[in-house]
């Protein structure tokens, strides 16, 4: 069952027929002949025995019906054959039903017993055991101790299930990340489970990911600012221009990386397209190649939907990285490839180890011995791009060893 409310109705309709197997049973019991029916053949066989025959007259037979009453401490009454009332002692009873057995009635159950010489006997028992409502009282109780003890484990698993989600969420409020609740099932409760881990997930990898991102930044941060406080000190001693334009580069790159820190935490916090639009990646690609040297464009044009700020940016950052850590010339290809958009971007270096090809993509990363940039470029790029639905990936070729492949849906 892979809904709650089935879980809960399907109980319902459980007990509701378990009562009405109960009452069933009760029922038919009823409808057959007791086995304790040839009992009372036996009981009106003795009861003929004690009681003096019907032609010694009504006073021999009151005398001794009275006898009994007392002796028994029951009511007790004498009926001919045609069921009228030849003695009786103790509260009025009336006449038999003509069947014997028990048989219900307003001053409380009584039993019938027929004699052999065609009179009967009725007795009725003694207040403290002829309560009618006991009988009811007990039917009522089985049914209710039926429906508790089908109820029971699901309102119990159900409870349980809640008191666990409940504790993960308040370790997750407490500040353990990694609170995560069991998945049980497959109703309501349990995909509320699973979204709970995967929000849980979420914040978990989020956070790391904003404390990451502090520590490499203010890491990042101190070069350039002290390359700037040495370039001050120097600058107010010399005065030399060069020193100048030193300060001016490294304020430039300081502002970059800023730029790249804030794209990425805006990416990070709101991985959603502000606008989408028609963006020609050939015409794209071209206006951003134009401000590299030795670089060079080919393909068809395609036109995609999306940011073109971001595509914008993805293109720049993939042309810097070849010119930081490439080698020229750089050459771009842009091409379509059924139903999606490719780009390459090729420089004749040469290429990126397969042990390393997935971890450039990690922010912050840099390969062994490079300095240059601040290791959030690819990492931008592929965010940028998988935002579009896409992804960037490095892809040698028998052509070009050292290849960043773009793809992207048209």
């Amino acid at each position: 069952m892979k809904r709650l409310y089935q879980k809960i109705y399907l109980t319902i309709v459980g007990a509701l027929i378990a009562v009405l197997i109960v009452a069933g049973l009760i029922w038919r019991a009823g409808t057959h002949e007791p086995p304790w029916t040839p009992g009372f053949e036996v009981a009106g066989e003795l009861a003929a025995a004690i009681l003096p025959p019907q032609e010694e007259g009504a006073a021999a037979q009151q005398e001794m019906i009275e006898r009994l009453a007392r002796k028994l401490q029951i009511d007790l009454a004498l009926f001919d054959s045609g069921l009228r009332m030849i003695a009786a002692s103790g509260r009025p009873l009336p006449p038999p039903s003509g069947r014997a057995g028990w048989q219900p009635g307003p001053g409380g159950p009584r039993w019938s017993v027929p004699l052999p010489d065609g009179r009967w006997i009725v007795a009725r028992a003694p207040p403290r055991y002829r309560n009618p409502l006991i009988g009811l009282f007990l039917f009522l109780g089985a049914i209710a101790l039926v429906v508790a003890l089908c109820a029971y484990p699901v309102v119990r698993g159900l409870t349980r299930r809640l008191e666990r989600l409940q504790t993960g969420v308040e370790t997750l409020g407490a500040g353990t990340l990694s609170a995560r609740v069991r998945v049980e099932g497959r109703d309501e409760v349990a995909r509320l489970a699973t979204s709970f881990n995967r929000a849980a997930g979420r914040i978990e990898d989020l956070v790391n990911a904003h404390r990451m991102l502090l520590a490499n930044t203010s890491h990042e941060l101190r070069t350039p600012l002290a390359r700037i406080r040495l370039g001050l000190e120097l600058f107010k001693k010399d005065g030399d221009p060069r020193q100048k334009q030193g300060l001016e580069h490294d304020i430039a790159e300081l502002d970059g990386l800023l730029d790249e820190i804030l794209l990425a935490s805006r990416l990070e916090v709101n991985p959603a397209l502000q606008e989408r639009e028609d963006v020609d990646l050939l015409a794209l690609t071209a206006e951003e190649a134009a401000h590299y040297d030795e670089c060079e464009i080919g393909g068809d044009p395609v036109t995609v939907r999306g940011e073109a700020r971001l595509l914008r940016r993805l293109i720049r950052n993939l042309l810097e990285n070849a010119r930081r850590h490439g080698k020229p010339p750089v050459r771009v290809e842009v091409r379509r490839d059924g139903a999606h958009a490719t780009i390459d971007v090729i420089d004749c270096g040469v290429g990126i180890p397969p042990s390393e090809r997935e971890r450039v993509f990690v922010p912050f990363y840099r390969r062994h011995g490079e300095s240059a940039g601040s290791g959030l470029g690819l990492s931008l790029c592929r965010q940028i791009a998988r935002l579009h639905g896409g992804d960037v990936v490095v892809a040698p070729r028998a052509d070009a060893l050292s290849c960043f492949r773009v793809t992207l849906p048209v």
